[in-house]
């Protein structure tokens, strides 16, 4: 199982910061490397840029719940639930390189309150 951990690219969990638009205002998100190449992943399925995709997630999360208690914790459990539509067996290259809409269902899923919690 080590192998699995060491095996991975140390630039992988680097953190980054990055600044976006949500509801108007400027905000800083950040998270590791690899989770930013997911949700970049997701975007691109869904067709829109990750500042465009963030923002309507954002936003659709707040219609369905009227709050978002932690965006950040959020978006890390919507990459972990898009490795396990993708398939638990599939390998980094694979989830990284998903086809386009397997992330459909997922919107549905994160309005469910265990997303927030």
């Amino acid at each position: 199982m080590c192998k699995i951990f060491c095996e991975l690219d140390a630039t992988s969990y680097q953190c980054q910061t990055r600044s976006i638009r949500l509801g108007g205002h400027v905000t800083s998100i950040r998270l590791e490397a690899l989770f930013w190449q997911i949700l970049e992943t997701i975007a691109a399925s869904e067709g829109m840029t990750l500042g465009r995709f963030l923002t309507r997630l954002h936003d659709e999360i707040l219609e369905f719940h009227g709050e978002i208690g932690n965006f950040t914790a959020l978006l890390r459990c919507a990459c972990i639930r898009y490795a396990v539509e993708i398939g638990s067996h599939a390998s980094l290259p694979a989830l990284i390189n998903a086809a386009p809409g397997s992330f459909a269902n997922l919107r549905l899923d994160l309005s469910k309150a265990a997303f927030l919690d």
